[in-house]
């Protein structure tokens, strides 16, 4: 039996001009460096715990001065728009040009250094692996994930305009901006984000084919995920409880060497900072769908002293539990005023709908003649 081919369309227009056009229009906000890095020189970016993923079209300016180099926890995505420019990472300066896509290589002090004109226009896309990769998710989807992962020192994972996949990618950058921006159709918006999104991680990853040892690296992920996934059920029920890491390791029928490897290579986190992420995120879901006082919601998830609890939350979502409950409570009594807002537009149309039908009907009987 002949193998099935993936077949690739070709496509008939310039897909860095849809890119162009799918961002015209909309504002660029300068890049602020200040204020947002701490004290060891990590970025902070504030995600929402039920969709960690933004797309920020930021402007750089030469008066800007020279620009910090910083790292981050989430993944990213820089594309330039307007022109050329250089960024260091790492030990290394990379040329990347109009319409090129560079997978950041996150943990690696990088930043701006410059470019030609006054201003550079670029895409920055920023998430959270868990909103690719959950430890819910089929082992597979861990691919996506794995050009961000699996970097080297002075050979980036860039796509370059003139590749044959980046065609698809810009194609899919632009139908992923206009789902994103569209905030009057949400929640399907999210969701057709992430399609698209996911579409231009698939053809990042298939560009990239980070090396032929990735088979076996991932078969040796899909053994990983298994073995930990009843420490993944377990922790999710008892998130609550003091759970050590030789708690965990036996949980997971591993050693405990092996178990602290193991699930970082899975997870890209510490058992600690894993842990700790389950419980704050936990404890945001209460905030926003309860109003139990914060310093019970502490303690259902975990956390005995509310002080920490209030210290560590706001560390991983920048703001304080009372700060974040107010603005979730702000969001959803926008988001009910604009479906009021839709029913009763849609209720009125019905209503015009309705007495044009009736006019129609009585048209048509005066027009009738009598028996």
């Amino acid at each position: 039996m002949q193998k099935a081919r993936l077949v690739y369309i070709p496509f008939s227009v310039n897909t860095m001009t849809c890119l162009m056009r799918a961002t015209s229009g909309r504002s660029f906000e300068p890049y602020v460096g200040s204020g947002m890095v701490d004290e060891k020189d990590r970025y902070n970016w504030d995600p929402a715990p039920d969709f960690p993923f933004t797309i920020k079209l930021l402007s750089f300016s030469r008066r800007q001065g020279e620009r910090p180099l910083t790292w981050h926890d989430y993944l990213e995505l820089f594309i330039p728009l307007g022109s050329r420019c250089r960024l260091r990472v790492g030990d290394s300066v990379l040329n990347l040009g109009r319409g090129d896509v560079l997978v950041m290589d996150n943990l690696k002090l990088h930043c701006v250094l410059d470019f030609p004109e006054p201003q550079l226009r670029a895409m920055v896309i920023r998430f959270l692996p868990d909103f690719i990769y959950s430890f819910g998710s089929f082992s597979i989807d861990h691919l996506f994930c794995l050009p961000f992962y699996h970097q080297i020192e002075g050979q980036p994972h860039v796509l370059r305009r003139t590749d044959a996949a980046t065609a698809r990618v810009h194609a899919a950058l632009a139908r992923l901006l206009q789902c994103y921006f569209d905030k009057a159709g949400l929640p399907y918006s999210q969701a057709g984000t992430k399609v698209f999104f996911l579409e231009v991680l698939y053809h990042i990853a298939r560009q990239v084919r980070v090396s032929e040892v990735l088979h076996s690296e991932h078969l040796r992920q899909q053994r990983r995920s298994v073995q930990l996934r009843k420490l993944f059920d377990y922790t999710s029920q008892h998130s609550a409880e003091r759970i050590t890491v030789d708690q965990a390791a036996a949980i997971a029928g591993m050693s405990r060497n092996y178990f602290l490897d193991a699930f970082k290579a899975v997870t890209g986190l510490t058992w600690v900072q894993y842990f700790n992420q389950v419980r704050l995120t936990n404890g945001a879901h209460l905030l926003s769908e309860t109003s139990l006082p914060i310093a019970e919601i502490a303690a259902r998830v975990g956390y005995a002293d509310q002080s920490y609890f209030d210290r560590r939350f706001k560390e991983r979502f920048g703001r304080t539990p009372l700060r974040f409950r107010m603005g979730a409570h702000l969001e959803s009594d926008r988001r009910a005023e604009f479906k009021t807002k839709k029913s009763k537009k849609a209720m009125a149309m019905f209503q015009a709908t309705c007495q044009r039908d009736d006019h129609s009907e009585e048209d048509e009987t005066q027009k009738k003649p009598c028996v």
